[in-house]
């Protein structure tokens, strides 16, 4: 009776371990969350580009404007001004793991109405920056940007390195930071009544109608395809691969399976 006791408190004790394994795995079945089968962070925002965020869902735009846009609007001749950083909504459940041979894909599509930029203008040409956490990872300004109303695509490819391998949960969550600042319009049919020259800076959203991207694309990765720096055990796993705690219950359970199999001897004796 009693070695069917420990038998039993043996099964139980290793049906309750398997029960760690589902917790663990829930980050990775987020929509929002990076995975090697969901790789892309999602541009959204208000209509005013006063709010912008990301996350890897591209079906729920939950807040964002229905317009599919942000735009801000100058006064005739006004600085067609903007700086603005698109940030993670919420933070990485789990550490990101990038290809260390890959490439992060950044694109998005703008529209831009303003003067042009003269010598002696004050100007910012369209500046992106990638950040992880608070630490920039690459920088690119694009000199040729049509500022005459026309929806234009901007790529950008960040080739990963040692330093990018690896995404640290709530910390170095990826950060884009969107920079313009040329001179209004002032041409001299700006003196007509009838003649509009204020100036604007429009950024297209992912749920935007004419399905212009709004996306960065990680190469995202396993942790242990991840390269020389982005090694180490799983987020919620040992240096062995298990789960915390398993080893214990493995340990335990081991112990009572000899107790049982040491008494089942004593008595046939």
């Amino acid at each position: 009776m009693e070695r069917g006791i420990i038998a039993f408190s043996v099964a139980i004790l290793f049906l309750s371990s398997t029960s760690i394994v589902p917790a663990s795995a829930q980050a990775a079945e987020d929509p929002k969350q990076p995975s090697v089968d969901n790789p892309h962070m999602h541009l959204w925002g208000t209509d005013d580009l006063s709010s912008c965020w990301t996350h890897f869902d591209s079906n729920d735009s939950s807040g964002s404007a229905e317009s599919g846009y942000g735009e801000q609007i100058f006064g005739d001749g006004q600085q067609v001004s903007v700086d603005y950083t698109c940030s993670m909504q919420d933070t990485f459940l789990q550490d990101m793991y990038l290809n260390s041979n890959g490439t992060i894909e950044v694109d998005l599509v703008v529209n831009i109405w303003s003067g042009d930029c003269d010598q002696g203008s004050e100007c910012k040409n369209l500046t992106l920056t990638l950040y992880q956490g608070n630490i920039q990872v690459a920088q690119k300004e694009f000199q040729a940007v049509d500022n005459n109303g026309n929806d234009e695509m901007i790529s950008w490819d960040i080739p990963v390195d040692q330093n990018t391998t690896r995404w640290n949960k709530s910390s170095e969550e990826p950060r884009l930071q969107v920079e313009f600042s040329w001179p209004g319009y002032n041409g001299i049919d700006c003196i007509l009544p009838f003649v509009d020259c204020s100036g604007s800076f429009r950024m297209y959203y992912e749920n935007n109608e004419d399905g212009n991207d709004a996306t960065v694309n990680f190469p995202v990765v396993n942790m242990t395809e991840a390269g020389p720096n982005g090694e180490g055990p799983v987020d919620g796993e040992d240096d062995e691969g298990f789960l915390p705690g398993f080893g214990l219950l493995a340990g335990l359970g081991t112990l009572a399976l000899a107790s049982v199999t040491s008494r089942s001897r004593t008595e046939e004796h």
